[in-house]
């Protein structure tokens, strides 16, 4: 790099040269520089000097000494002061009649030592994100819960459905119809189910997924959540398919045919036809997201010896009439892992990595 009394030298050598009649560019030439160079020096001002970023620069008439840097992490170190930041620091000392420096050039001199951080016994506040992706590998892992409305042939009136489904297996666990949205409702409901299902047994409790409504996240239902021992999970704020499966079923629930479009004469009505279609959904009903097999099948772990017998019937069928098979037999693997949310590849295949499964495709 060229400092600042060279380029003042070079520049008036430049200079007087060219006044005595030699071309501006030999001129350069002969010093070592270009045409260029010269003028970006004069553009910038001389007095300025090297304005590139590596540039050696003379010390600031009013930067601290070494000794006025040691002295400020010496009292900042000391035991009166070594849990409090700057901003407590120097209020104090002037209250003693004392300056080293302002606020921002303590924290500058202990960022420099390390020692800007917290300086207290308490951690740093962290904002941790709870896991929206859930994975359920059995029965009784993830249960999605919602409620909906059911309407009454008087406008304006709705009853409202409970309902909870197995992750999993796709069986609804329980639900209940009322006449009211009460969180109540919502938390004998999850109590009911916690019964049924004999969760108080298991080592791993369930997680419950539902959205953000009111009623989800009541004081009572998180109360009886935290009894149970079920932890709850709730949708991403401004996600409106984060509680697909539910949702999806209470498509399916709201376009059977029985579903009365004028609505419910009361609340028994309601009731009944609820509690035919569980029946259906659970026992009667091929859910095609897990091959085709009822959700009281699969929740009962009857499913792996339904798809099975089927893998080999397919099989004995392109036995007997191999020209008909361009290809494999279709696909009966059972699936082994349902992800609610899925994020990230990784995600599911860390999670099924500690569980020693291996992902199939659903």
């Amino acid at each position: 790099m060229i400092g600042l009394e060279d380029r003042r030298e070079l520049t008036r050598e430049v200079e007087t040269a060219h006044a005595k009649g030699a071309r501006l560019r030999q001129a350069c030439e002969m010093v070592g520089i270009s045409v260029r160079t010269l003028q970006r020096w004069k553009s910038a001002g001389l007095e300025r000097g090297d304005g590139r970023p590596g540039a050696v620069r003379p010390q600031p008439a009013r930067a601290l000494s070494a000794a006025e840097r040691e002295r400020i992490v010496c009292v900042a170190n000391e035991p009166r002061f070594a849990d409090m930041p700057p901003a407590r620091i120097v209020p104090m000392l002037a209250d003693e009649g004392v300056y080293l420096a302002s606020e921002s050039t303590f924290a500058r001199v202990l960022r420099e030592q390390g020692q800007n951080m917290r300086r207290g016994r308490a951690r740093t506040p962290s904002t941790s994100k709870p896991p929206s992706t859930h994975i359920a590998c059995a029965p009784g892992e993830v249960w999605c819960w919602d409620m909906t409305y059911l309407p009454a042939t008087v406008v304006g009136r709705w009853f409202y459905l409970y309902l909870i489904l197995d992750l999993y297996s796709r069986k609804i666990v329980g639900w209940e119809v009322h006449e009211a949205d009460d969180a109540d409702h919502a938390a004998h409901l999850v109590r009911r189910c916690a019964l049924a299902e004999g969760i108080a047994a298991k080592v791993r409790k369930p997680v419950l997924h539902g959205d953000n409504g009111a009623t989800l996240k009541a004081t009572t239902v998180l109360a009886m959540l935290n009894w149970l021992g079920v932890k709850p999970s709730y949708s991403r704020p401004r996600v409106s398919d984060d509680n697909a499966f539910v949702e999806s079923l209470f498509r399916t629930a709201k376009y059977r045919p029985e579903f009365p479009v004028k609505g419910f004469a009361d609340l028994q009505a309601a009731r009944m036809w609820a509690a035919g279609f569980v029946h259906w959904y659970n026992v009667e009903h091929r859910h095609s997201g897990i091959r085709y097999v009822s959700p009281a099948q699969r929740h009962a772990g009857e499913d792996r010896a339904i798809l099975d017998a089927r893998h080999e019937l397919y099989l004995s069928a392109r036995r007997a009439n191999p020209a008909r098979w361009s290809g494999p037999t279709r696909n009966w693997k059972v699936i082994s892992a349902v992800t609610l949310n899925p994020e990230r590849d990784a995600v599911i295949t860390a999670h099924l990595d500690q569980l020693g499964k291996q992902p199939e495709a659903a």
